[in-house]
């Protein structure tokens, strides 16, 4: 596992987050499309990764794998870290780097490290040898329900608490898009042609709210770029126990 010099002592916390996908449905028209959450909570996955990282292209290629498990929902952060060291990665970004900090606390890893994979909200260094499929039926019954909505550009959700659920819930947004591909020409990846799904293209966080049993929260979020026929995108909101950090629910729209 690569960590980039005079970056670990920086670098003490780590990430989390959750969405369905199992059961849920999903309804579409021209322009606008909606889905609701199922019974289970959705397998979660986070790599964070770099370009600058010459341990990381088997763990991208790892998770363009889980393509075959739809039911997982798969995000790659790429971290800015290690721009600095001969290679500027066009997806990272500071924001990524620093949730991948701050969520150390809920991952129990020891420190930030590249490639790095979370699932369901938990450190996971021996990410090759997960089995498959991680959607499998089991998942524990989750206790928020989340339904999620696009007109244009605009996303709405409702999130309802059940007998159960966390007190106090915060969420975030993120987009992701496939199938990019970039020729690397400086750094540890110099020469390398990196092929990379599930990228990480906006990141926005919810700050937290108190959970009523009897009062949905609405949240909304506007995606700021146009979607691009070429790299497929999928809205993803992501609902956290405020507490302890760990996925209770999510939703995601790719239409």
């Amino acid at each position: 596992m690569s960590v980039p010099p005079r970056r670990r002592s920086a670098m003490q916390a780590t990430a989390l987050f959750g969405l369905i996908v199992l059961t849920a449905t999903q309804t579409q028209a021209a322009g606008t499309c909606s889905a609701r959450s199922g019974p289970g909570v959705t397998p979660v996955v986070e790599l964070y990764t770099s370009e600058g990282c010459s341990s990381c292209p088997p763990a991208d290629q790892w998770l363009s794998r889980l393509k075959a498990d739809p039911g997982v929902v798969a995000l790659a952060f790429h971290v800015d870290y290690w721009d600095r060291l001969g290679w500027k990665d066009r997806f990272a970004s500071a924001d990524y780097t620093q949730r991948q900090a701050q969520s150390q606390r809920s991952s129990g890893a020891r420190f930030s490290y590249t490639p790095q994979v979370i699932v369901d909200g938990a450190d996971r260094p021996e990410w090759s040898r997960i089995a498959a499929p991680l959607s499998a039926k089991g998942r524990p019954a989750s206790n928020v329900e989340v339904s999620l909505a696009r007109d244009g550009k605009h996303f709405t959700a409702s999130v309802a608490a059940a007998t159960g659920a966390p007190a106090r819930l915060a969420a975030y947004w993120a987009v992701t898009e496939q199938g990019h591909v970039s020729a690397v020409k400086a750094g540890e990846n110099d020469g390398a042609t990196l092929k990379h799904d599930y990228v990480v293209r906006e990141y926005r966080p919810v700050v937290a709210w108190n959970a009523a049993r009897d009062t949905p929260a609405v949240l909304a979020f506007d995606v700021a770029a146009d979607a691009d026929s070429a790299h497929a995108r999928t809205v993803n909101l992501v609902i956290v126990d405020a507490d302890s950090g760990r996925p209770v629910q999510a939703l995601k729209l790719g239409c």
